[in-house]
């Protein structure tokens, strides 16, 4: 199946389902260093993949991905810390980790087959 926009993307999708999740539990957050930190990188993700796309050429693609990628691993580690200052139920937090993970993998997949066939 050939791509036509970057909503096709899955990864994009994934990404954008995460930062929804993410923004609505942040709301009422005020330590707002930890939330504006949390949601730029969510959102730094999704929109990595679409300019990456958007770009039309593999190289800049995959240098995009591995952008998302970096914060895909960002969010990780923010939501590893909102867990131990109380942001987080651990099962909500557990819900999000997969998400990241799940969203790194396929940026993965997608790096590794470009990487493949040029």
């Amino acid at each position: 199946m050939k791509i036509e926009r970057f909503e096709d993307i899955i990864a994009w999708q994934r990404a954008k389902t995460l930062t929804i999740n993410i923004y609505k539990t942040m709301q009422t957050c005020k330590d707002y260093g930890f939330r504006d930190q949390i949601q730029r990188a969510s959102v730094s993700v999704m929109n990595n993949i679409a300019e990456g796309f958007e770009r039309r050429t593999n190289k800049e693609l995959k240098q995009f991905f591995f952008i998302a990628k970096g914060s895909c691993g960002e969010v990780r580690s923010m939501l590893h810390l909102g867990l131990e200052l109380g942001y987080f139920a651990k099962t909500q937090q557990q819900q999000y980790l997969a998400q990241a993970e799940e969203t790194s993998r396929l940026l993965s997949g997608f790096i590794k087959s470009l990487s493949t066939n040029g």
